[in-house]
C-alpha cells in the first residue's frame, strides 16, 4: 500500500468518503425541508425505477420500509444529517419514498395542549 492510499481506507471503517461526494456537492434536497421527526416510508415501486441509485440510496430504501423518521435513519446509517436529507430528497423526486410531517397533525396536537393547559388551570 502506498501513503497515499492509506489516506483513503481505515482498516476498521473501510474505504472513506467524503459527504460531498455522496450528494455530489448538493447540501439542501430539492423540495420541501425534512424536519427531523418527518416520517419517511418507502412507495413500493418497481425495481426498475430504482436504476442509478447509488448504495446510499438504496440502504435508505431498506430502512423505510415500514415509516421511520429522519432522524432514525441518520443515526441508523452514520450519516450526516443533511446527507441523508439530500439522499431523501433524492428518493421523493423519483417516487420512491413519501414523507409526512408532524404539520400533518398540527392542529389536534395544538388542541390536546389547550386541554392539558384548561385542565392545569382548572386545578
Amino acid at each position: 500500500m502506498t501513503p497515499e492510499e492509506g489516506i483513503w481506507l481505515d482498516r476498521e471503517a473501510g474505504p472513506v468518503v467524503r459527504p460531498y461526494a455522496l450528494t455530489r456537492g448538493r447540501t439542501q434536497a430539492s423540495g420541501p425541508v425534512l424536519g427531523l421527526i418527518d416520517m419517511v416510508v418507502a412507495t413500493g415501486t418497481r425495481a426498475a425505477d430504482q436504476r442509478g441509485l447509488g448504495p446510499e440510496h438504496r440502504r435508505l430504501l431498506d430502512l423505510c420500509r415500514r415509516p421511520t423518521a429522519v432522524a432514525d435513519i441518520a443515526s441508523d446509517t452514520d450519516l450526516p444529517l443533511g446527507v441523508v436529507r439530500v439522499l431523501i430528497g433524492d428518493l421523493r423526486e423519483r417516487g420512491l419514498v413519501s414523507i409526512s410531517g408532524p404539520s400533518d397533525q398540527g392542529n389536534a396536537a395544538e388542541s390536546v395542549l389547550r386541554s392539558v393547559l384548561d385542565g392545569l388551570r382548572a386545578l
